[in-house]
């Protein structure tokens, strides 16, 4: 008989923590699982699910406004925030149901309170000692609060989810993921929007020509983009709010939207007191590529170890953990290749290398790239455009890179990414026959390089 309470003891039940959870239960191990706050994880609970749902809301509007071009008639629309977010807290509450009942199906004990580490062996979930032969930490990120004077007067975005009544015009400080997607988001929903940001363009770190796409579809939109702009303070103005930067220049809104980045969520875990190694200012779990920390017993996957910060990579870290450590398969996650997807509007989906990044690479490049109008927007008499570019390795012709801004990016990117994966060549898009019409056919029309 084991000398341990289970073989596996994971902290948080999100994405990375029920995954690597389910996956070591079917194994054979004895597996429990804690939790301090809702199970789903920042995911299914104030993240990717509940913000898409708030962009498919967001999206009716223009709808509305399309369909009188297709000859669709309608009263004055109105719309409703509260509604919507009460249609969106009954979906997130189903699905934490789900998650239950997939824990529970699957021979997982769900601990309900918070875990701390006491030793390489043991967690405290509050007040009782849980011993385990291995812990999995799997707690994810949270909202970062940047030393900005008055940041407290900011809303964040596990907040803004719950805002009931949509503010005349809304602040938003950042340009990554979360920023641009609630800037789109409110903008739909009829609130006048600021987009404030330190860089030159949204999104640092994608391909510039998609950057350079974005803000000017989002200039198109009606949001104003305010560039070099990094606030110090935020006060309150009466019923406003005021963001001001270090050159006194000033924003004054409605409401702000701090979307300032996230960091690992490791406070209060114990990782000191045991010796698990972390890294950099955020607090990051050092691991190795099999999702072993420095203590041989305790493992770590998901946001908490700051390596891809995506839902499908903490679920595929977990699942490989679980694989490596009782199911006697030696498993390891290659995140040298990701796609990604951004929910901004219009949406940005990409896989592999940007341009810039494969010629820092030494790659000799080769680009091909298309920019159209969509054929929706032809009649409705949007100007708005698709952008898609393929990035090619003059030596091999593999594809470096796919890049795309435009309608239902990321459901096209999934499908080419299968491909780039693969390792396709410009010669496997280039003999393989189009869907016609669609704006995805254009990946496989593209034929002529960028000069």
């Amino acid at each position: 008989m084991s000398r341990f309470d289970f073989d596996l003891l994971t902290i948080g039940a999100g994405s990375g923590g029920v995954a690597g959870s389910r996956r070591a239960a079917i194994h054979g191990a004895r597996v429990a699982i804690c939790e301090g706050s809702r199970v789903g994880g920042t995911c299914v609970i104030r993240g990717c699910v509940p913000k898409k749902i708030l962009m498919y809301g967001s999206q009716f509007g223009e709808a509305l406004e399309d369909a009188g071009a297709y000859g669709w008639r309608f009263g004055r629309p109105t719309f409703e925030l509260a509604a919507l977010v009460a249609a969106k807290n009954a979906e997130t509450a189903r699905l934490e149901g789900i998650y239950r009942r997939m824990l529970a199906d699957g021979g997982v004990r769900l601990i309900e309170g918070r875990g701390c580490l006491v030793d390489p062996h043991t967690v405290e979930v509050d007040g009782r000692r849980i011993t385990a032969g291995r812990i999995l930490i799997a707690t994810g990120g949270r909202v970062s609060h940047p030393p900005i004077e008055g940041i407290e007067l900011a809303l964040d975005s596990d907040r803004l989810l719950d805002l009931e009544r949509q503010p005349d015009h809304l602040l938003v400080l950042g340009a990554g993921y979360i920023a641009v997607e609630f800037a789109g988001i409110f903008r739909g929903f009829g609130s006048d929007v600021t987009l404030a940001y330190r860089a030159d363009l949204p999104l640092r770190g994608f391909d510039q020509d998609i950057r350079r796409r974005l803000a000017e579809a989002m200039d198109g939109r009606g949001i104003r983009l305010q560039a070099g702009f990094a606030p110090v303070r935020i006060e309150r103005r009466g019923s406003s709010f005021a963001a001001i930067d270090g050159e006194g220049r000033e924003i004054v809104a409605d409401a702000v939207l701090a979307a300032l980045g996230r960091h690992p969520n490791t406070a209060g875990l114990g990782l000191d007191a045991v010796g698990v190694r972390t890294r950099g200012r955020n607090g990051a779990i050092e691991v190795d590529r099999f999702s072993r920390s420095s203590v041989a017993s305790i493992f770590a996957v998901g946001d908490v170890t700051d390596r891809a910060n995506l839902t499908p990579v903490a679920i595929a870290e977990g699942r490989a953990f679980a694989d490596t450590e009782f199911g006697g398969r030696e498993q390891a996650v290659d995140h040298s290749l990701i796609a990604t997807a951004v929910f901004s509007q219009p949406q940005i989906a990409t896989i592999g290398l940007s341009e810039a990044d494969a010629g820092a690479r030494g790659h000799d490049c080769q680009v091909f790239e298309a920019g159209f109008r969509p054929m929706k927007n032809t009649i409705s008499g949007r100007s708005e455009r698709a952008y898609m570019k393929v990035v090619v390795d003059r030596s091999n012709d593999r594809v470096l890179g796919a890049h795309m801004i435009g309608p239902d990016a990321a459901e096209i990117l999934q499908a080419l990414a299968v491909a780039v994966t693969m390792g396709a060549t410009k010669a496997d898009l280039d003999r393989t026959l189009a869907v016609h019409p669609t704006t995805a056919e254009e990946f496989v029309l593209l034929r002529t390089p960028r000069d």
